[in-house]
């Protein structure tokens, strides 16, 4: 009999250890590539969509292009249809919101979002013959991302929590979207826990710095579980982001002043390692892909612990 269920416990273990070396390959499959990201930001950034300035044909392909990839990627819209529409005197701008619902009876209750701007600044003063503000690393890196953690997360089915991927008009005109957005969920009652931004991911860092710094460094714990559930040091601080008002600057910042909850940007541009913002020479071809890959998918644990903890473990720091 021993004998017997010393056989059972060995079968056992090495089924387990299967199934958990099988369930490590098909997270590594569901993981971003690195020509996907570059095809999609190439598209985004093309002089075809003229620096997508809101309000502009350039934003309505933009749009349509956001819409089509939550399409094919079965991640819903969170109202009627993807797009969240507002008004700026004569301007109809609208944010592209996707939904993936919680996978916890009761988790499913709370929301993170993720976020990021789509829009940029259109055309601007001629530079050798070129006037197109592409935003390649301003905001289309960060819009890249928010597609792809989407797409990782409605094939991996791995959050507890429900998502919301937010894409944001009308930043550049002073976080008019992102302000809309953030009005009409307070008022529709959306139980938020966490939202992030991300802003101009486009470009490393230098090996000494951490990958990608937050903004509102001291105002939660934010950095320090991201870090935690990625088992390393990917989210750090910026000493210039206070002196730049980063934190009220990016689309996190109506979410804070809404909700009161944890909700910040991460970037990997320090000012130091990027001379195009605004500028038409900020085009796909300055990104650096093989980086971008890499942020995205360091990411993905980061954001599964923050997503399934089973408890709000990322706070404000005054709570």
């Amino acid at each position: 009999m021993k004998k017997l269920l010393s056989i059972v416990v060995v079968i056992l273990f090495f089924s387990c250890g299967s199934q958990n070396k099988v369930s490590e390959i098909k997270h590594t499959s569901k993981l971003a590539l690195k020509e996907d990201i570059k095809a999609s930001l190439e598209y985004l950034a093309s002089d075809e969509l003229k620096g997508r300035h809101t309000g502009s044909e350039g934003i309505e392909k933009a749009a349509i292009f956001i819409e089509n990839f939550f399409k094919k990627n079965k991640v819903q819209p969170y109202f009627k249809t993807y797009r969240d529409s507002f008004h700026l005197k004569d301007i109809v701008g609208y944010n592209i919101v996707g939904y993936i619902e919680g996978q916890d009876s009761e988790l499913k209750n709370e929301f993170v979002i993720l976020g990021a701007h789509y829009d940029h600044i259109g055309t601007v003063e001629s530079v050798n013959g070129d006037s197109i503000a592409n935003g390649a690393n301003d905001d289309a890196s960060g819009t890249v991302a928010v597609l792809e953690w989407a797409k990782y997360f409605s094939k991996s089915k791995s959050n507890k929590r429900s998502i919301l991927f937010t894409l944001y008009a009308a930043e550049e005109m002073g976080l008019k979207g992102s302000d809309h957005l953030a009005k009409r969920m307070k008022e529709e009652g959306l139980n938020l826990y966490t939202m992030i931004n991300f802003e101009m991911i486009g470009v490393p860092r230098t090996e000494k710095e951490t990958m990608a710094y937050i903004t509102g460094y001291e105002k939660s714990n934010m950095a320090e579980k991201l870090n935690s559930y990625a088992k390393g040091d990917i989210v750090g601080f910026l000493p210039q982001a206070k002196a730049y008002n980063l934190f009220e600057r990016s689309d996190n910042y109506p979410f804070f002043k809404k909700f009161n909850i944890p909700a910040q940007a991460i970037s990997t541009f320090d000012f130091t390692n990027f001379d195009y913002y605004h500028h038409v020479d900020d085009e796909a071809d300055k990104m650096d892909f093989e980086h971008m890959t890499s942020f995205i998918n360091k990411m993905i644990p980061a954001l599964e612990g923050m997503i399934n903890a089973s408890t709000k473990e990322i706070k404000m720091n005054n709570e």
